[in-house]
């Protein structure tokens, strides 16, 4: 069993459904508004658990009911919560999420306690990234914490995978070095290389970019169509199933979490590791909702 380490943030989503999204200074009404589990991180670390693997999540969480709620939902997953951590001032992240008839959602996103993460509370967590067989991180969290938690990662040979997500034009140097594989999805990827990603040979040309930036492994995942790679001198791309799209919220995560459970050491498997987490990710945006959506790998079949 792959044992998987996510640092990343805890929201809780506050689901508003629309027609569409509204115009400047319009006012319009909802058609419904409903609350579920969610943060980058919590989503993360949720389709790795359920994906099959021992997962173990660091992240700080408000001394609020919103932080109840996802404590029980993260007992109820199974997910090692040693590292979940609460800060006696900020509050739980919160996430609002304007999701049109279309499934297309636009996110606003209150860090609360995910942004008082510090290298100190990852250094409490050294043990158990040092016996993870991968170590997961995103952009909702403080990079000073990420880039500490590669640092131990890359002393105990455990693999690091990046999500940058939300987009950053400026990545530490030291970070992109720490990282073997890093998962862009096409917007975070120009944020990132200048590049705009429209077909394979601008998404080989942002992977180019991104190896000169220090990083060996590049994954660009582009939604319904699909995911590329590129890594030694090898590259490809992998089709998505297609499905009747509900909601994309959690979708990129669920293919993070679900890659990470399936990966071999070295990589030799990347394609049929992008099959299984594509799969995973057309199963969760059938469902509205991100954490409720993602699936279990009894679920997932190729």
């Amino acid at each position: 069993m792959k044992k998987i380490v996510v640092l990343g943030s805890i929201n809780v989503d506050i689901i508003l459904n629309i027609a569409r999204l509204p115009l400047p200074g319009e006012t319009m009404a909802m058609s419904n508004r409903s609350t579920a589990g969610g943060g980058k991180g919590a989503n993360q670390a949720i389709a790795a658990v359920r994906a099959g693997a021992e997962t173990s999540f660091i992240a700080k969480i408000g001394q609020d009911r919103s932080a109840d709620f996802m404590l029980d939902t993260f007992k109820y997953d199974g997910l090692n919560i040693d590292h979940v951590t609460k800060d006696e001032k900020a509050g739980t992240g919160q996430a609002y999420i304007l999701l049109d008839d279309n499934g297309q959602n636009s996110i606003l996103i209150y860090g609360g306690a995910n942004q008082t993460i510090t290298a100190e509370d990852i250094q409490n967590a050294s043990a158990a990234i040092a016996d993870a067989d991968c170590l997961i991180t995103e952009f909702e969290t403080p990079l000073e914490a990420s880039i500490e938690a590669f640092k131990i990662a890359k002393e105990n040979n455990v693999l690091t995978i990046l999500n940058p997500a939300p987009a950053k034009t400026n990545i530490p140097d030291e970070l992109l070095k720490l990282t073997d594989i890093i998962v862009p999805n096409e917007t975070e990827a120009e944020a990132i290389t200048g590049i705009k990603v429209t077909d394979e040979p601008s998404m080989a040309a942002a992977a180019d970019k991104l190896h000169t930036m220090g990083v060996k492994n590049v994954i660009i995942t582009v939604g319904a169509n699909g995911s590329f790679y590129s890594m030694n001198e090898k590259s490809g791309f992998v089709n998505a199933y297609k499905v009747n799209t509900v909601d994309t919220t959690a979708a990129g995560d669920t293919f993070i979490g679900y890659l990470a459970s399936q990966l071999n050491s070295d990589l030799s498997n990347i394609e049929e590791a992008m099959k299984f987490a594509s799969k995973a990710s057309s199963i969760t945006v059938q469902t509205q909702g991100a954490q409720n959506s993602i699936p279990h790998v009894r679920d997932v079949e190729i």
